[in-house]
């Protein structure tokens, strides 16, 4: 499912213009992105929970060449889905 077909459930569902739609659905995303590029958490009731984890720096090797590489610290966005969602996912 891409942007475009959420912003067309969107507008199917509610009836909104499709422009007041795709502006919803991009301020939902906006809203998301700034929240986590700040280092918040955002908890999704019946959804899940993104956050923002910071990793350390480590030696990694070069699979191909066998030589090892810093890999340098860095902050990555994780997910974990809420039981109500698992539980969805698992019924199908």
């Amino acid at each position: 499912m891409t942007k475009a077909d959420i912003v067309q459930l969107v507008f199917e569902k509610v009836g909104l213009p499709r422009s007041e739609a795709h502006e919803i659905v991009e301020t939902v995303f906006d809203t998301i992105k700034k929240t986590l590029i700040d280092g918040e958490t955002i908890k999704i009731s019946g959804f899940g929970t993104f956050t923002v984890r910071k990793k350390g720096s480590r030696i990694g090797r070069n699979p191909k060449t066998k030589e090892e590489v810093e890999i340098t610290p860095r902050r990555v966005v994780t997910f974990r889905a809420s039981d109500y969602l698992k539980e969805l996912v698992e019924k199908t």
